[in-house]
């Protein structure tokens, strides 16, 4: 029989950390030392109490309840560690979202389109005081996690002696029992053949036993109960005995042995148990209290850690919204124009109207033309702003006695120009007259209307929106004028139509589908051309009222001067 000790590893191991407390790293402001709680006073010893106590544990029950105590300490130590596990994930889990949180609240308050200034800044303030909250968190985490583990590792070691001494103690108190046992079948045997040699002593009338010799004797019966009653006895005093035996080492050596094992595992548990309880209330202590000092530091002095840092309410106390709006403002002041005087309406000075005479056409002399009418008779000369002082078709006209300067505004030309200009003429310019010569007779082909039209008489100078007429002199011819002339002329290796045209078609007409394939309005183009011819100096592609929004006609007249410079240079080819 085994009455020596468990083995060291089957043994209850202590309660041993692997981070004590002392050596937990210290959270940040610490609060100032508080006076320790005092410690509970243990109840008076009672006597009776402690004999009533060493009597039920000494007694064939004893180790059986100590296992039922043990069973109950290591149930609590696994759901208490099972508490502190879960409580830090879930710790762990808010610090960590905290992080998160306080990371894209930084990224969005440095985004330009945020407010700055001292808002900015108290965010930052904020960031960093949820960041250190985040720290006290997952050191708190971390602290439960150790604890939790501690508690395993007890509860297991718990495990392992409670199923040692349930096996020992438990033998040794079933072997008594089993000795008490046989004890008492011994004696029951011993009493039974005791009495039956007491009856045939005495001569009590027996019944007649037969055999494989046939009868016995009553002599023969007696010594043959004697012997059994001798034999009996014999085994029942060994019986006896070694219930004894057992009993006295179980009483003096084993169940002491037993329930003070059972007892100290008890204890340690308990022990341990009530220590992580005692941490946990430490740490979290801890916690509550670093994070209020994270929220609102100590500014007596006792820390002077915490002398840099700005409670949440001085941070939210600090943010002023109006010096951020002035910043803000006063921060776009370099951006301030230099103040111009206004934009002021300036007309453009027109281009005197002159006479060209060109070679094979004969001197005309400058005299205005005259309006067509329903009768060509001779006119006086008229002035350009005649048009405007029509009223209708049907009214005799009236010449004025004095002739403008300038040129009225321009209106929009009918489809059969008026002086002899077709739509479908040639791309080479043919040498005619700018206007048509007064006379008492004009031909066919310069009547504008025909009388069956009942239209009104169309006006003498169609003049442009932006000025210009819509058939000025050629002052300086650009169609049908060879390169060389024209770099002698005007000094430029481009000619200013080619520039012009390029410029306004890549302001206006690079987003314009088919722009070379779609002509423009051959009225515009018209018009184009007579300003090139007259000044092409004087045309400025970048406003687009200038070709009359159509950037298709833009493209026709260089296509023109291709077609007029190419023809030029074919007949000097031929000639």
């Amino acid at each position: 029989m085994q009455t020596g000790s468990p083995p060291p590893d089957d043994g209850p191991a202590p309660d041993a950390p692997s981070r004590p407390e002392s050596e937990l790293p210290p959270l940040s402001p610490s609060p100032p030392e508080k006076t320790a709680l005092p410690e509970p006073v243990p109840a008076a010893v009672n006597p009776e109490e402690m004999a009533q106590l060493e009597k039920v544990l000494q007694s064939d029950i004893g180790v059986s309840i100590l296992l039922t105590r043990l069973k109950q300490t290591i149930a609590s130590t696994k759901d208490f560690s099972n508490f502190l596990r879960k409580r830090s994930a879930l710790e762990e889990e808010h610090a960590q979202g905290l992080k998160k949180l306080a990371r894209a609240f930084h990224d969005s308050t440095q985004r330009i389109d945020n407010r700055q200034g001292t808002f900015s800044t108290g965010c930052e303030e904020i960031n960093r005081i949820h960041d250190r909250m985040a720290d006290h968190g997952l050191q708190f985490a971390l602290s439960l996690q150790q604890m939790s583990d501690d508690l395993n590792e007890l509860a297991a070691n718990m495990e392992r002696g409670r199923k040692h001494w349930k096996q020992n103690g438990l033998n040794a108190e079933k072997r008594v029992q089993d000795a008490e046992s046989m004890a008492e079948k011994a004696k029951a045997k011993y009493n039974s053949l005791a009495e039956q040699y007491d009856r045939a002593r005495t001569g009590d009338a027996q019944p007649g036993k037969f055999g494989l010799k046939g009868h016995k004797s009553a002599a023969q019966h007696e010594q043959d109960l004697l012997r059994k009653v001798q034999h009996s006895d014999s085994e029942y005093a060994s019986k006896v005995q070694t219930a004894q035996g057992l009993k006295n080492e179980l009483m003096s050596t084993l169940r002491p042995q037993a329930v003070r094992a059972l007892q100290d595992l008890v204890a340690e548990g308990d022990s341990g148990l009530s220590l992580q309880m005692q941490k946990f209330a430490t740490f979290t202590e801890k916690l509550m209290l670093g994070n209020g000092l994270c929220v609102s530091p100590l500014k007596n002095g006792v820390n002077p850690d915490a002398a840099g840092f700005k409670s949440l309410r001085e941070v939210a106390a600090q943010v002023d919204d109006e010096k951020d709006f002035k910043s803000f403002i006063l921060s776009h002041a370099s951006k301030i124009g230099s103040g111009s005087a206004g934009v002021k309406y300036e007309k453009h000075p027109p281009t005197p109207i002159q006479t060209l005479n060109q070679p094979g056409i004969s001197s005309i002399p400058n005299v205005p033309p005259q309006l067509p009418g329903p009768n060509f008779s001779s006119s006086p000369p008229q002035s350009a702003t005649a048009p405007a002082q029509h009223q209708n078709s049907s009214q005799p006209f009236q010449p004025p006695t004095t002739q403008l300067p300038y040129p009225a505004p321009y209106q929009q030309p009918p489809r059969q120009e008026p002086y002899g200009m077709h739509q479908q003429e040639p791309p080479q310019m043919q040498p005619q007259m700018p206007y048509p010569t007064p006379g008492p007779h004009m031909q066919p082909q310069y009547r504008p209307y025909s009388p069956a039209q009942q239209q009104p008489p169309p006006e003498r100078f169609p003049v442009a929106r932006n000025g210009y007429s819509a058939d000025l002199p050629p002052l300086k011819p650009v169609f049908g004028v060879s390169l060389e002339e024209l770099f002698q002329r005007d000094g430029t290796a481009i000619p200013m139509i080619v520039y012009q045209c390029i410029q306004g078609v890549e302001l206006f007409g690079l987003n314009v589908e088919g722009i070379y394939r779609l002509s423009g309005n051959a009225n515009h183009i018209a018009h184009l051309k007579s300003l090139f011819d007259n000044d092409s100096s004087q045309v400025d592609f970048t406003n687009p009222e200038n070709f009359f929004h159509d950037v298709n006609s833009v493209a026709g007249p260089p296509e023109t001067v291709a077609t007029t410079i190419s023809s030029a240079v074919m007949l000097r080819m031929r000639l």
